[in-house]
Order: structure tokens, then sequence, then C-alpha cells
């Protein structure tokens, strides 16, 4: 009888009661499946929704920065159960999922903030030309996610011959005042992209594709300016090179068109004239170098103009007699005068192959001749 009228006493007075007040009264705690902490211990308030003043109470320790862990709702229920937290309403929730916030530091931004820190120092150049590593292999890392500052360097020193340096960081903590602290040792050392050959070259081979890779070498290596994988692709090398061997601009010259006592083709080109005859090079040239050539015919030695593999061209406009004014058709002309032109061509055929020449021969060099006529005698 007495517990009938406390039950309906209660029920009264929970229907008196404002709206609001209802709602908190009524309100249950209830398990989350998912948790983000930030901290290193996991809390009630991070479990469970509504946990009211017992939200604070520490009952478990958070997973590594960066993981997530799953906890059994059973195993929850009975943690909180002694810390007098009773009454959890689970739902369908099989287990707790619990991730710990961090701020990762990737490896590759650790080297980039070493190389940034000497940047144009200790008489290194650009960071990005900065190859750095680190002692004992140094991973990703993973900080609190309270430390969100920049990594800021406040002590570098470095050693320019050993390449050694020994930098410490600071990095601001939301969490502390005092900032976090990293300490990094290693080498960093100075490189540039070159060209690298892949094969052994001889000093006659056209340097291919295939044959050279790009590859970051110490600067110290390469003395002088290094060549890039393009300018070297279709060059030759000044010398012999193996495998390996880094390729410097001054390495690399101009394929070599004519080799030295080749036989070789010369050509004689003026305005209107197109030799050709044999030859043989008295040194070697790529193209448009000027090298000097032997006539097989005439024996005389000739200078001229690397224009082809196996070809030189001897350009005789320089050396041949200024042209004669134009002859107007209505002029005449003497028998044994010969016109300005074909007289220019005959001696510079002359003195290319200092031999007469056949009938057949001319015809063939398309020699041009000038048409003469005579302007027609006036009747009187």
């Amino acid at each position: 009888m007495i517990r009938t009228t406390l039950a309906t006493i209660s029920a009264l007075l929970l229907l008196a009661l404002p709206a609001q007040a209802a709602d908190d009264v009524i309100a249950a705690p209830t398990l989350r499946a998912s948790v983000t902490v930030t901290s290193d211990v996991v809390r009630v308030g991070d479990l469970i929704d509504n946990a009211g003043s017992a939200a604070l109470i520490p009952v478990y320790r958070s997973p590594d920065l960066g993981t997530t862990g799953a906890l059994p709702v059973a195993q929850v229920l009975s943690v909180l159960r002694a810390k007098q937290v009773i009454g959890v309403m689970t739902g369908d929730v099989r287990e707790v999922q619990v991730t710990r916030l961090a701020r990762t530091l990737a490896n590759k931004d650790l080297e980039n903030a070493v190389a940034s820190a000497l940047e144009r120092r200790f008489g290194l150049g650009d960071a990005a030309n900065i190859t750095v590593t680190f002692d004992r292999g140094v991973a990703d890392m993973r900080l609190d996610a309270s430390n969100t500052g920049a990594l800021q360097p406040v002590a570098t020193r470095y050693d320019a011959r050993s390449g050694r340096f020994d930098i410490a960081f600071e990095i601001n903590n939301d969490n502390n005042p005092a900032p976090t602290k990293l300490r990094f040792t290693g080498t960093a050392i100075e490189t540039v992209e070159v060209a690298v050959l892949t094969r052994d070259i001889d000093r006659a081979d056209l340097l291919k594709s295939s044959d050279v890779t790009l590859e970051r070498r110490p600067k110290a290596e390469v003395t002088g300016e290094a060549a890039s994988r393009d300018r070297t692709i279709g060059m030759q090398l000044r010398r012999p090179m193996r495998a390996g061997t880094p390729i410097r601009v001054a390495d690399i010259v101009k394929p070599d068109f004519v080799q030295r006592d080749q036989n070789v083709t010369i050509i004689y080109q003026v305005p209107g004239l197109y030799l050709t005859t044999r030859g043989k090079a008295i040194e070697s040239g790529a193209e448009g170098d000027t090298v000097s050539v032997l006539n097989l015919q005439s024996k005389r030695t000739l200078t001229g103009v690397v224009t082809g593999r196996g070809q030189i061209t001897v350009q005789g406009a320089s050396q041949s007699p200024p042209m004669a004014p134009a002859v107007e058709q209505t002029s005449s002309l003497k028998r044994d005068e010969v016109p300005a032109p074909a007289a220019a061509a005959a001696a510079l055929a002359q003195s290319l192959i200092q031999a007469p020449a056949s009938p057949a021969q001319i015809a063939q060099a398309q020699i041009p001749q000038a048409r003469i006529s005579q302007a027609p005698a006036k009747s009187e």
C-alpha cells in the first residue's frame, strides 16, 4: 500500500514539473559507437552522452597516436559500473571504436624542413638541391594533435666538410605554453641533376635515348656545368667514358660528319654553278665546322664547311671576280669576246679541278650559257 502511494506521488510530481526539467530527468546516458579523442586518456564523457558530473572521470588509456582501437560493449559497461555509472543505454552497439587524433609529420616533410633550415647557408644552394639523410632512419613521425605550430629551427649546426648537421626545432602546442622540441642529426649534401651513361660509350658513338638516364649526384662529383639528358642525346663524347659516369657539358660535342682521312664529296657552289668532285678530309669536323680537304683530282688543298655526312661544301662566291653588268640584248659583241658569266664559271671550274673539262663534263655541270643576239642592221 505504501509502495503504491509513493509511486503515485512520484508520477504526479513528474507531471507537475516543467517540460525542460522533465527532459533533464528523463535523459539517460547513451553509449557512443565511435569515439575520437585528442589526449592520452579516454574519459566517461568521451564514451557516453549525458554523462553529467561523471564526464571527466578517466576510464581507459588512449590508443597510440593516429591509431584506432575497439572496446567490447560488455567490457565498457563493466568499467563504467566500477566508476558508479549505471543505467547506460547501449542500443544495438556491439563495440566502441576509439580513435586518437594525431599530427603526422611525413619523412619527406622533415627532410624539407632540414633543407630549408640549411638553404643558402654554409656554402649550400637552394633547398630543392639539398639531399637529406637522417641518422637511425627517421620514418614518419606522429605528434599529439595539439601541436599545431610550424617547425621552427632554433639551433643549426653544419660541417661543410663531412656534410653532418645537427638541427633543433620547436613546435607550438595549443595545450601547453612550452613548445614541443624536436632534434635531428644526419647528413645533408648539395646535389645536381645530371645525365649519366647507362653503358660504356666510345668516342665515335652517337648518344641515344637508351644510353643516358637522369640522376641526382653530389655537386662535388660534377665539376663544371652538368649536362641535361635532352642536351646529350644525338651528341658525341670527346673521349670514351664508362657506364655510370656523369656527363658534363664540356664532355660532349656535336657529332663528326666528317672523319680525318675519310673519302668525301667536295661540292663547289656559286650562283649559277654546282660542281662535285672526290676529296679526302684532312681533319675531322661536325656540321658547320670549317675543315681542310684535299682535292684528289687536282691535289690541291681547299677549305670548306661540313654540310652533311661525308660532304664538304666550298663556297666560291667571295672568291669569284665581280660580275659584269648585264648585257642588253640589242648590244653587239665581238666574236672573240667571252660573256662575263660564262667566263667566271669557267674560271671557277678551272680553279677547282685544274684540268680541262670535256664537253660531257661541262654539260653535267650545267653551266648556264649566255644568250648572244646581234642587233639587226639598220636599212639605209
